[in-house]
């Protein structure tokens, strides 16, 4: 790589550094301001891991960046075990614990849901209705008409036009389902599909183009939310791919993937930038609420299981057990950090 090159990438990975902190912090703020609401004391506000950078102090919370772009946390009283201060993590109800612990998650989702719907408020969105029949497709001559609202797919839902694009990817040429509601009425069309070749890739495609609708802010934020649970569905689906073996390694990326991404989508303008900004705060909402130790899902099921049997586990054991799981975490991000340097997919 020429040094004109390097000097060029440097706004990209500053964007990218931007961008991904902003969600790192959103989410951490999340934790922060129920903890206080529920009048828990936070010790530490970090943005990073590692080494400690800089920070100021404020009244009683250290606000710290540190060395590694890979996260950040925020540090409570009484986290990791016993503590005799009413102010503690420990101390408080499970039920305020797990406002506490969710918030993060949740800000996220709602980070993307705004985001999603400012978008599509300016540019519009397409939306799982035919827009157009293809002239040479295959769907012309089966009965579907331009304005039916496409259902189902294949016995599946259909709440976007990505949710219909993302299971015709997978198809192989066997024959579709495809139902729509055409003015209150449900109809059903098996359609086989075409075999096309675009840039020399082949796929199959009955011949469908989408609707573009322009919503006002408050229809867009609805918009947002089915964009989210599309996300959702999608990321769950490729966890039960990667649990089968059909995953290979660069469909996994980690902070230097997301960082190198980031900066090449903000090259395309800053709608583009905040749509894959969006992306990434639903897919930060999932990682954490993996039913991990030490990640929010972690969390959130011992205070659920604490909440159902009305007994409370030992809080030193399971900040022992939380920190085992961030170590873990840690080595996992570091190697998934190597294999993004030396393996790139982008």
């Amino acid at each position: 790589m020429s040094l004109e090159s390097i000097v060029k990438a440097i706004p990209l990975i500053l964007m990218g550094l931007l961008g991904f902190g902003v969600l790192v912090i959103w989410h951490e703020l999340g934790h922060f301001l129920l903890a206080k609401l529920n009048g828990v004391k936070v010790e530490e506000f970090s943005v990073g891991m590692g080494k400690r950078l800089f920070g100021v102090k404020g009244k009683e919370t250290e606000y710290n960046v540190r060395m590694l772009p890979i996260g950040g946390y925020v540090k409570m009283l009484g986290e990791e075990g016993e503590c005799d201060d009413e102010r503690a993590f420990a101390n408080k109800a499970n039920w305020r614990r797990l406002t506490i612990v969710a918030a993060g998650p949740i800000f996220n989702f709602i980070l993307a849901i705004v985001l999603f719907g400012g978008v599509y408020s300016y540019t519009g969105t397409a939306v799982p209705n035919v827009g157009e029949l293809v002239k040479d497709g295959v769907a012309i001559n089966s009965g579907i008409k331009v304005g039916d609202k496409i259902i189902e797919l294949n016995d599946k839902k259909i709440d976007t036009w990505t949710d219909f694009m993302v299971i015709m990817s997978e198809n192989k040429g066997e024959a579709v389902d495809i139902k729509v509601n055409r003015d209150g009425e449900v109809l059903e069309f098996n359609i086989i599909p075409k075999e096309v070749e675009e840039d020399g890739v082949k796929s199959y495609k009955v011949g469908i183009g989408w609707e573009v609708i322009k919503p006002s802010f408050g229809e867009a934020l609805k918009y947002g939310v089915l964009d989210v649970k599309s996300n959702i569905k999608q990321t769950f689906g490729f966890f039960g791919k990667a649990f089968k073996g059909q995953a290979s390694k660069d469909d996994v990326g980690g902070p230097v993937t997301i960082i190198k991404l980031t900066g090449k989508v903000a090259k395309l303008g800053i709608l583009p930038f905040i749509k894959f900004m969006a992306f990434i705060s639903v897919q930060l909402a999932i990682f954490n609420i993996l039913p991990f130790p030490a990640l929010d899902g972690g969390w959130i099921v011992i205070l659920i299981l604490q909440m159902i049997t009305g007994k409370k586990f030992n809080e030193d054991v399971v900040g022992k057990i939380n920190y085992v799981g961030f170590m873990i975490l840690l080595g996992l991000m570091v190697l998934v950090t190597v294999k993004d340097v030396l393996y790139p997919a982008f």
